[in-house]
């Protein structure tokens, strides 16, 4: 099949599977193929981690992103020929936010709060030049560490006559996910957060996956954000899954593979 490549971003698939026990042990290379099949995405310039779900919603999570949604979804086919039965999934792809600050709206905030203006106002402004081009990078075409927990679920704005987000002007919601992403930097090092889109392409309008060694830290972000009005008034959010985040060997070994 030819290559879909979207016009911005990568594509993001989201897997959740159940292992099937009695197949599985009749196939003593289903787990062989399925990393071979992690393996031969990753060759053709795509990620994947696959993670050991915590809980009952499925026993393995596989988290697959890159520029070709056609071969996503041929990663998809090699797994189903395994002892591996999807009971859930998500679409989505790696965006950048129509509210990320502008350098005019740096250049704004250096002179109204640190009374910057002049050759040091425009030194300030280079290096958040390269700040902002690293940033942007990373969110339309995310590299993604191995941690050691990850957390996935996925969000509306939400439409209720008293708190319409998209009745709000721009001006406003701007002024709201400025805020929201305060809270967000304050768990820099400790949470990696990947916010791809999903309107029109699946049941929610965002995705949102969380990476951190500290499993507390995934609690506290979401936690602490609740009472961000973006979330408090603004937010609906859907079913969480949580899991360990594993070298593929290990992932598959701990589900039975």
């Amino acid at each position: 099949m030819d290559e879909v490549l979207p016009s911005v971003g990568w594509g993001v698939l989201h897997l959740f599977y159940r292992v099937d026990r009695r197949a599985a042990e009749a196939d003593s290379r289903a787990g062989k193929r399925v990393l071979d099949a992690v393996q031969s995405l990753v060759d053709d310039g795509h990620q994947a981690l696959l993670f050991a779900v915590l809980g009952h919603k499925a026993d393995l999570g596989v988290m697959a992103l890159g520029p070709d949604l056609a071969r996503l979804h041929s990663f998809q086919q090699e797994l189903a020929g395994t002892p591996l039965t999807l009971v859930d999934s998500y679409v989505s792809l790696t965006e950048l936010s129509e509210y990320t600050s502008t350098e005019d709206d740096e250049r704004t905030r250096l002179a109204s709060e640190e009374q910057l203006v002049g050759p040091a106002a425009e030194a300030r402004l280079a290096a958040w030049r390269e700040r902002m081009a690293h940033y942007q990078e990373q969110r339309v075409h995310p590299q993604l560490p191995l941690k050691k927990t990850i957390c996935f679920y996925p969000m509306s704005k939400r439409r209720d006559v008293d708190a319409n987000w998209y009745t709000l002007s721009f001006e406003d919601r701007k002024r709201l996910m400025a805020g929201h992403a305060r809270v967000g930097r304050t768990y820099a090092g400790r949470v990696l957060q990947l916010i791809t889109g999903s309107t029109g392409l699946d049941d929610w309008e965002w995705a949102v996956t969380l990476l951190a060694d500290d499993p507390v830290a995934l609690k506290e972000i979401v936690y602490e954000m609740r009472f961000d009005p973006v979330s408090a008034d603004y937010a609906e959010f859907g079913t969480f899954v949580t899991g360990l985040l594993l070298e593929p060997p290990e992932a598959l070994r701990r589900v039975g593979l």
